[in-house]
C-alpha cells in the first residue's frame, strides 16, 4: 500500500528518529539509487570493472570513507532544502486558496 503524504511535514526525515535497522534499510535504499544512476552512465565493461572494485573494497566496519560521508551529508543536505522549499509553496498554495 502506498503511503499518501498530505502535510509538509509528512515528506521529513527526520535523522534522529531513525533507529540502526532503519538507518541501515534507508543506506541500501540510497546506494541503490545512487548506485543505479552511476551504473547507466557506464558502459557493460565500465560496470563490471566499477562492481569488481566495490566488491573488493567492501569492508565489514562501518568507518566510512570521507568521500562517502561527504556525499551523505550532501544528499541529506539536498533533501532537506527540497523539503523546505516545498513548505514555502505549502504555505503560499495556502495563503492564495484563503
Amino acid at each position: 500500500m502506498r503511503r499518501e503524504f498530505r502535510f509538509p511535514q509528512d515528506l521529513k526525515l527526520e535523522i534522529e528518529d531513525l533507529t540502526p535497522k532503519k538507518a541501515t534499510k534507508l543506506a541500501k535504499y540510497l546506494a541503490t539509487v545512487i548506485g543505479k544512476g552511476h551504473a547507466r552512465q557506464m558502459g557493460p565493461e565500465g560496470r563490471e570493472k566499477w562492481q569488481k572494485q566495490l566488491r573488493q573494497n567492501r569492508t565489514k566496519v562501518l568507518d566510512a570513507p570521507s568521500w562517502l560521508w561527504s556525499s551523505v551529508v550532501e544528499l541529506m543536505v539536498g533533501r532537506e532544502g527540497a523539503y523546505l522549499e516545498h513548505c514555502r509553496k505549502y504555505a503560499l498554495s495556502a495563503m492564495v486558496v484563503s
